[in-house]
């Protein structure tokens, strides 16, 4: 049921989107516009998705392990996998201080799960699988596909709010060109719906990843556990928030830039309080001890 309700709020702010993107399309260019908008930002975040894995694994600096140097993680990897009846994926170790870690992927078939040295040495094994459980999570319910999908969403949005500055608006013949007025708004409004309705189904997929991991693992208050120490851990050394780790850092199992202030505001994860009680109320629902 939980499942259910959350694709049900991730289908409404799709549609949203997709509703903005038809109304701003027609304000800004008419039909010829809209469509030529859809095909090239469908192009471009396309490459994004089945390359995803690649340039997520990269800007952490992540590097393919055997399981002669990670025995452990290798075990606890293999356990869940065959417990969910799904492929072993792929493993990765980066060398960042940081405890975090993130799976990427577009489906179980070319999944991959990453972990940095910082979270092996503060987590035990008990923590450290209820993490493993929750980006595995991200993989079966394709959370890949559904950010992927927001990601060119918001593209388009953005892609109009920039052709506003050469096109005047609702294909008016008025030789002035557009509405200072209403260009204003455009350019303010169009990209930061796209990034809030984007951001709402990144923080809705967080707490279906921490519900459902936690459940397969039957330990909610191990997740809890580990959750807390990450989010401790990261907030003290946050990584910089350049290049593709920015485009990234909605993967990772907390958010591993500086937050605070009004970023806060547009944070790909939600608060870890809410997280953290939502797994110890579950914990007292299912009668799970520690």
């Amino acid at each position: 049921m939980h499942r259910h309700h959350n694709g049900l709020k991730t289908a409404a702010l799709l549609g949203l989107l997709t509703a903005l993107i038809l109304a701003i399309g027609y304000w800004v260019g008419g039909s010829g516009g809209l469509v030529f908008a859809v095909v090239l930002s469908l192009a471009l975040n396309a490459g994004t998705y089945f390359f995803s894995d690649r340039l997520a694994l990269r800007s952490m600096g992540a590097q393919p392990v055997s399981e002669a140097e990670f025995p452990a993680l290798y075990e606890i990897v293999r356990e869940l996998a065959t417990d969910a009846g799904q492929p072993m994926p792929r493993l990765y170790v980066s060398p960042a201080m940081q405890p975090n870690a993130f799976a990427t992927g577009r489906d179980p078939a070319h999944a991959a799960v990453a972990v940095t040295v910082g979270i092996t040495r503060i987590l035990d094994r008990r923590e450290l699988r209820g993490v493993i459980n929750h980006e595995l999570s991200h993989v079966y319910n394709r959370d890949i596909l559904i950010s992927s999908v927001a990601g060119a969403l918001a593209g388009i949005i953005t892609m109009f709010a920039q052709l506003a500055i050469f096109l005047p608006l609702g294909g008016s013949d008025d030789d002035d060109g557009p509405n200072p007025a209403s260009l204003l708004l455009m350019l303010i409004l169009g990209p930061l719906a796209a990034s809030v309705i984007q951001l709402a189904i990144s923080r809705n997929r967080e707490f279906q990843a921490d519900a459902s991991g936690a459940t397969l693992t039957r330990d909610p208050l191990a997740l809890a556990s580990a959750l807390e120490k990450i989010h401790y851990g990261a907030q003290r050394t946050p990584l910089p928030a350049e290049g593709q780790l920015a485009s990234s850092a909605h993967l990772m199992i907390d958010n591993p830039l500086r937050s605070g202030g009004i970023a806060g505001l547009f944070s790909t994860h939600p608060p870890m309080e809410e997280r953290v009680r939502r797994l110890h109320q579950l914990a007292a629902v299912t009668g799970t001890r520690r």
